[in-house]
Formats: C-alpha cells, sequence, structure tokens
C-alpha cells in the first residue's frame, strides 16, 4: 500500500514545483510601478426594474363634429401637421342650404326692421311692432351664426402642432361625432408609463427621479415622476405611473423600456471597471500585497456608474491593482506610484 501512496503523492509534488518555479520566476522579472485603489463599500440603492412604454404627453383622437361623407381626406401616418391645418373635408349640402336660408331670413328681417325704423320715426307703427322687428333681426342674426359654425364643421382639422400616428378613415366614409378619423401626437413631449406593483408603490412618490432605459437608446435617461394614478387597476392591481422624459435622439413614442424603482439602501464593494481582466469565462484582477502583484479570481456584479461590484474573491481595504494589468504576472515585484 506505501508504493501506492507514496505514487498518488508524485503528480501533487510536481504541481507544486512547478507553482514555486513560477513564483521564483515572477519574482524575478523587474519591479512594474503600478497606480492602485484600496477596494471599498460603496452605498448603493437597490432597485427592482418595472417594464413600461415611451408615449406622448399629448395625443388626441380626432373625430367629425357632424354627419358626412368624406369628400377629402389628406392625414398621412408620419405627415407633421400644425394646428389648424386641414385633415379632412366632409360633405356638407344640407348645412349649405341651412345657411343660405338663414342669409335669406336675417336679410329679410332686416329689410322689415328698417321699415319699422322709418315708420316709428314718423308715428304710423306701434312700439311693439318696432320692437318685434329688432328681435326677429336678432334671432335671425343668431341662426345664421349657428349655421356657419355648422358648416365649419364640414373641415375637419387639427388640434395643435403633431404628428399622425394612424389613419381610420378614407374618402367615402360615412363620418360622424363618436367615430375617430385619426390619432395625432405631439412627438417634442415624451413620457414614460408604468405599472408598478401596489408594493412598490410607497417607493415612488411625485417629483422623485428615477432612471428609465430604453432598449433603442444606449444611455439610461433620468425622468421625473409628473403623476399617479391614485386608484389601482381592478384586474392587474397595479398603478400607473407616469414619468417625464427629457429630449433624447432617437427617442419615440412606443419604444420599450424599464424603469428602476428603488427599494432598499445597501452597500457594495465596487472597484474600477478597467482593474477587472476578463480570460474567457474567469474575471481576475491583481491585488497589490507584500510589493508584489498577486493575481485573483473574482467575480462581478453590477456595472456601476463609478465602477465594477465585486461579489467574491475580495475584501474590503485591499489594494487593487488599477493600470498596466496586461502585462503585470502573477507574483511579480511591484512599486506603488504616490
Amino acid at each position: 500500500m506505501k508504493p501506492l501512496i507514496l505514487l498518488s503523492a508524485l503528480p501533487l509534488l510536481a504541481s507544486c514545483g512547478r507553482h514555486e518555479a513560477a513564483t521564483q520566476e515572477a519574482a524575478a522579472l523587474p519591479s512594474a510601478t503600478v497606480k492602485v485603489q484600496v477596494a471599498r463599500l460603496l452605498p448603493h440603492t437597490a432597485a427592482e426594474e418595472v417594464v413600461g412604454t415611451v408615449r406622448s404627453k399629448l395625443r388626441a383622437m380626432v373625430e367629425a363634429k357632424i354627419s358626412g361623407r368624406l369628400l377629402e381626406y389628406t392625414a398621412i401616418p408620419g405627415t407633421k401637421v400644425k394646428k389648424g391645418d386641414l385633415l379632412a373635408r366632409l360633405e356638407n349640402q344640407e348645412i349649405q342650404a341651412k345657411v343660405d336660408q338663414a342669409k335669406a331670413m336675417l336679410e329679410q328681417a332686416q329689410s322689415d326692421f328698417s321699415r319699422q325704423k322709418e315708420l316709428i320715426e314718423s308715428k304710423a307703427t306701434t312700439r311693439q311692432d318696432f320692437d318685434a322687428a329688432e328681435a326677429r333681426v336678432k334671432v335671425t342674426t343668431a341662426g345664421l351664426a349657428e349655421a356657419e359654425t355648422m358648416a365649419g364643421y364640414a373641415r375637419v382639422t387639427a388640434p395643435f402642432d403633431g404628428v399622425i400616428t394612424r389613419k381610420l378613415a378614407d374618402v367615402g366614409d360615412l363620418a360622424m361625432p363618436g367615430k375617430p378619423l385619426l390619432e395625432i401626437e405631439a412627438p417634442t413631449s415624451l413620457r414614460f408609463e408604468a405599472d408598478l406593483p401596489e408594493a412598490m408603490l410607497d417607493r415612488v412618490s411625485m417629483g422623485a427621479r428615477m432612471q428609465v432605459r430604453i432598449a433603442a437608446l444606449p444611455q439610461p435617461l433620468e425622468a421625473m415622476v409628473s403623476e399617479i394614478a391614485p386608484v389601482a387597476d381592478p384586474v392587474s392591481r397595479t398603478f400607473l405611473v407616469k414619468l417625464d422624459l427629457p429630449a433624447a435622439d432617437g427617442l419615440r413614442t412606443g419604444q420599450f423600456g424599464r424603469v428602476a424603482v428603488p427599494v432598499a439602501e445597501t452597500k457594495l464593494l465596487v472597484v474600477p471597471a478597467a482593474s477587472v481582466i476578463h480570460r474567457g469565462q474567469m474575471e481576475l484582477l491583481f491585488v497589490a500585497k507584500d510589493g508584489h502583484a498577486l493575481l485573483r479570481l473574482v467575480k462581478t456584479g453590477k456595472a456601476l456608474s463609478d465602477g465594477t461590484e465585486i461579489l467574491s474573491g475580495l475584501e474590503e481595504g485591499e489594494q487593487v491593482v488599477i493600470n498596466g494589468t496586461a502585462k503585470l504576472t502573477d507574483g511579480q515585484p511591484v512599486t506603488i506610484q504616490p
């Protein structure tokens, strides 16, 4: 049995010998001048991400105020329009006939009033007939204004500056109140809308600023909470929260995104992102200790604005080499640059 034990120990002894030889070779290398940074615990706000959608703050479904066939329809999705621009025109023969009738009645009323005015001056009519003629002028004037207003409804115009996003009708369709013709949005004023679970609602307040990541944008956006639904959706048991977004290139309505909702305060061990070395699936870094660079196998976590989180393989207070790591060897002597 003893010879077997000695034979099985031979590979281990050989391995130790190789490691010692490599260490001695690294120690024989010239000293490298490096910069170090102490690994430290930094306060961090833990957050949970909730999905949502980019929407316009100002959008409207445009409808006709009267019924009629569409004679003209100029609304093309993607077209930019100004407030008051013509979007559609309806047939209005009946309304135009009422306008003509109101005009004729007004002319008759004005003629009767002029005659009554001459008669009252010569005391050839009664005050009652004069007042009645004057009232008819006022009534017919109002009737004409009403008819002309109705005729104006045959022109459907843009309610504000924006972009047409949906076309819901075409020439020949019957337009009527309550039946949308198109959808328009203002693309310059956007917000992010997300449904928050009830358990997270107490973490959100009006005016709070949170990070929103849009899939199509490289960098997160800082958004401000502008509206919180006072009641929950009875089906999903969530509350709709709206956040105002800053202007950004490539930001469009309908885009998918995630908002980071803070849920707790914690501390993370953070090192500079440049100090972490990636070799295949391994994550490594060098620690300066007793005048030598020691290679450490670590596991990283979140990528933060001020560095990279280290989950394991490093202790707080250790000196992490932050430059020249590509040329260092495990065990090589180092001189710390002040």
